[in-house]
């Protein structure tokens, strides 16, 4: 029983992230990785787990199970950062735009 006003008892999904699988690092990813299941799911995919149950359900279930394969994905090195110069900012190559002539006639 909660002891306090805002004390509550965990729900269904709050108990389904608390003990994640050994091969997701985070809930975070857990829970991307149900969500795009389920949606699959709803699309007409063949769910791997008992029929009845719901989609969001039967994907937490399947990748508790490690019947889901998945993998980080391509993961591109981010591009070197020059070292910043007078040669790679441009410094001293262009004349400095002068300011318009305001004078009246």
């Amino acid at each position: 029983m909660a002891d306090g006003p805002f004390d509550r008892i965990a729900g269904p999904s709050e108990r389904a992230l608390q003990d994640l699988p050994d091969k997701i690092d985070s809930k975070f990813r857990f829970v991307l990785l149900a969500a795009a299941r389920a949606e699959q799911i709803m699309r007409g995919a063949e769910p791997k787990t008992a029929v009845g149950e719901k989609h969001t359900s039967a994907a937490m279930q399947e990748i508790r199970s490690d019947l889901i394969e998945w993998d980080y994905g391509f993961q591109e090195e981010p591009p070197a950062i020059p070292a910043v110069g007078e040669e790679e900012i441009g410094v001293g190559a262009e004349e400095p735009v002068a300011a318009a002539d305001t004078e009246a006639d």
